[in-house]
């Protein structure tokens, strides 16, 4: 690899007009986190859909499952698209494919009405739309040392995900301002009908409008890396031929340094948990707190400002006293505060655990990802994140799955938290043996911009 191409895998020469760029990404995706997965689409999916599904197993059963199932693409794919990107120079134009492909299916969801036998179509799109949204964030994931530097990595990816939270704010107040506050047949100041649940679907439309407005920016601002010989061979060796080459990789990885593999398996662990917490969430508040429909978009506003703030303070320990702390200390509050929630009922001490619990989530998420960029060898960025993404999608049968389990042996939804909690509980203890990475690992850039 040329010395240029070097430095600017690790983001010598990017601008804080492109770190922000590159942070729109994630404020443009919370229409699909937040409206989408956690706090509109889904609890359509599952209380008003899906309500009078024939049958035994719940609406909410057959969510978590699709979610799992739809997580198998990913698991297949990631590792090795990762690797086509960095060795191809095409992390860019995937970013703008997957994010496309992502939109469509949001959009789809239009098509979704009050109509039980049009659960179906909603999870169908959900699942592919929740696969192409992962691997969306192979390439974006990949680019964060593009605008970062050893000293700022931690901010960075703070400032990342807490645009994400800020995006998922703003954009639930204006579902609920505009689309779903208030009774009657007629919802929001905008007066949307809810028949056939048409309010509802309009939201999917504006997040897809959303996503795809916010997520144009960082397709100009950041440019392409140049083709490297980081990987050799991996963009020319086709689908078998490339599953060889991360399969010579993995043991090369292996040989060289086992912490990143180690962590590569705990961050899978805990991060699905991340994501049963947020996906789950919602369901929860309605189906077993006794939080209204439309009030819930109220908790998620909070839930985001909490997750937010607490990002953007945790990238500064980050890159202090390093991510391993950050996340070891994030995932034992989460288990406590699970477990509390396991016992209490009522709206008032959801709010209260709830939003504890979610000051947790953003450090651990925006420390994960920092953990393994300053892990990862210049030039194969995205072939690690391949990795980070697959590992997480090969266990993402943990969280929902337990989560089903749980809610199906019990029959009670509150017993799904008890899934959720093992599996927070399972990543914190498979990290703690992991030796946490050295900030000077990564070469700094002599004349790189702080951001």
């Amino acid at each position: 690899m040329t010395e240029v191409n070097a430095r600017a895998t690790v983001g010598g020469a990017a601008t804080r007009g492109q770190v922000v760029a590159w942070g729109l990404w994630d404020w443009g995706s919370s229409a699909f986190n937040a409206v989408i997965l956690t706090f509109v689409f889904s609890v359509y999916l599952t209380d008003t859909v899906g309500d009078d599904l024939p049958g035994t197993t719940s609406a909410s059963a057959w969510l978590a499952w699709a979610l799992a199932a739809g997580g198998l693409v990913v698991a297949l794919t990631a590792p090795v698209s990762g690797q086509y990107f960095d060795a191809a120079a095409g992390r860019k134009r995937a970013l703008g494919v997957l994010t496309g492909l992502t939109v469509a299916c949001m959009t789809g969801m239009f098509f979704v009405r009050d109509d039980h036998s049009d659960l179906w179509l909603g999870l169908v799109l959900l699942a592919l739309g929740a696969a192409f949204f992962e691997l969306a964030n192979v390439p974006y994931n990949a680019m964060l040392r593009q605008v970062s530097t050893p000293r700022t990595i931690g901010r960075v990816s703070g400032f990342g995900w807490a645009m994400g939270y800020f995006g998922g704010i703003f954009l639930l107040l204006i579902c609920y301002f505009g689309f779903i506050a208030g009774d009657g047949d007629s919802r929001g100041l905008l007066g949307i009908p809810t028949d056939d649940g048409l309010n509802i679907r309009l939201v999917a439309i504006l997040a897809a409008v959303w996503f795809a407005a916010f997520a144009l920016p960082v397709l100009f601002a950041v440019p392409e890396l140049p083709r490297t010989d980081a990987d050799p061979g991996a963009a020319d060796a086709g689908l078998v031929g490339s599953y060889r080459v991360l399969w010579r990789d993995l043991r090369e990885l292996w040989r060289a340094d086992r912490r990143t593999v180690q962590f590569l398996l705990a961050s899978a662990v805990f991060r699905d948990g991340l994501a049963g917490v947020f996906t789950f969430g919602a369901v929860l508040a309605v189906n077993v707190y006794g939080i209204a429909d439309s009030d819930v978009l109220l908790f998620g506003v909070a839930a985001n400002v909490i997750a937010a703030i607490g990002a953007v303070a945790a990238g500064r320990f980050d890159d202090t006293i390093g991510p391993k702390p950050v996340i070891v200390v994030s995932l034992a509050g989460m288990v406590v505060c699970g477990l509390a929630l396991l016992l209490v009922s009522g709206p008032v001490l959801f709010w209260v655990f709830g939003l504890l619990l979610t000051a947790f989530v953003g450090p651990a998420q925006a420390a994960a990802r920092s953990f393994l960029a300053r892990l990862a060898p210049p030039g194969r960025e995205g072939q690690l994140f391949g990795l980070y993404t697959t590992t997480g999608r090969a266990v993402s049968f943990l969280a929902p799955g337990l989560f089903g389990l749980f809610v199906w042996i019990f029959d009670a939804d509150r017993a799904g938290i008890v899934g959720l909690v093992l599996v927070l509980a399972a990543g914190l203890l498979v990290l703690l043996p992991v030796r946490s990475p050295d900030r000077a690992e990564v070469a700094e850039p002599p004349d790189a911009e702080e951001y």
